[in-house]
């Protein structure tokens, strides 16, 4: 593994063609991103591209997006030069993951009086599942359900609200995120377990070189090892996700 002082002039101007290290975050999954009491971008994301901006030798600027659809956009177009993204074969163009650092579970959730009581009686005819528009929950789904039909809300956030103003039958997305939305609205229960396991990842553009895709996977390597992520979802306060095995 290539060691953080090992870097090279090359790799640095790979990720700085600004001089700064732009780094995609997306405030739509709250297990990574979210904004604290001052209303200032904070989580797990923003820690770590601050430490590799550290590890650059440069500043680090946040790009802060709602979405992660927007957040992948931004590095796909270059408009960053690293993000912070659920692994996905739909989004690969464009873009070279790391390795998972975090690995995240996705659930479903219902309202109380659902006739719905395992994961598997959701895909059937008839079913209509709200999932946020672009999200890795969207992007699997689209997928995975043969029967049941998928509606989309404006971002991972909204998709509760949405599910209600809509009549849905299932909310999809981040089960941390449907928890809390269930203990803010009432009459509202999830689905026993998951039906998904997200790997959470860093990426960059694919044009930025083998030498840049191999420093940021390393850098991943090293956070998972060190505890630097461990201790950024204890410090963070966050519940169920789990540092990724090391690759």
């Amino acid at each position: 593994m290539a060691m953080p002082h090992a870097l090279s002039a090359d790799v640095r101007a790979a990720f700085t063609p600004t001089g700064l290290l732009r780094a995609s975050i997306n405030l739509g999954n709250p297990i990574l991103a979210g904004r604290n009491a001052a209303g200032e971008p904070a989580g797990v994301s923003i820690d770590l591209a601050r430490a590799f901006a550290e590890r650059l030798g440069v500043a680090c600027a946040l790009v802060v997006f709602d979405t992660a659809k927007a957040s992948v956009d931004a590095v796909r177009g270059e408009q960053a030069d690293i993000g912070f993204f659920a692994i996905d074969p739909l989004r690969g163009e464009g873009i070279r993951f790391t390795a998972p650092y975090v690995l995240i579970e996705g659930a479903y959730l219902v309202r109380h009086d659902s006739p719905l009581k395992d994961n598997a009686e959701v895909d059937a005819p008839g079913r209509r599942v709200m999932a946020g528009q672009g999200s890795a929950y969207d992007l699997f789904l689209s997928r995975e359900l043969k029967h049941a039909a998928i509606e989309r809300a404006a971002s991972s956030p909204a998709v509760v609200d949405a599910f209600l103003a809509e009549n849905a039958d299932v909310a999809a997305g981040v089960k941390q995120q449907l928890e809390a939305d269930a203990a803010r609205i009432g009459g509202l229960r999830l689905l026993p377990g998951r039906f998904m396991v997200i790997q959470q990842a860093m990426g960059l553009p694919a044009g930025r070189g083998a030498a840049a895709q191999a420093a940021l996977a390393a850098f991943v390597e090293e956070m998972k090892a060190s505890g630097f992520v461990a201790d950024a979802l204890k410090r963070h306060g966050i519940q169920g996700a789990a540092v990724a095995p090391a690759a």
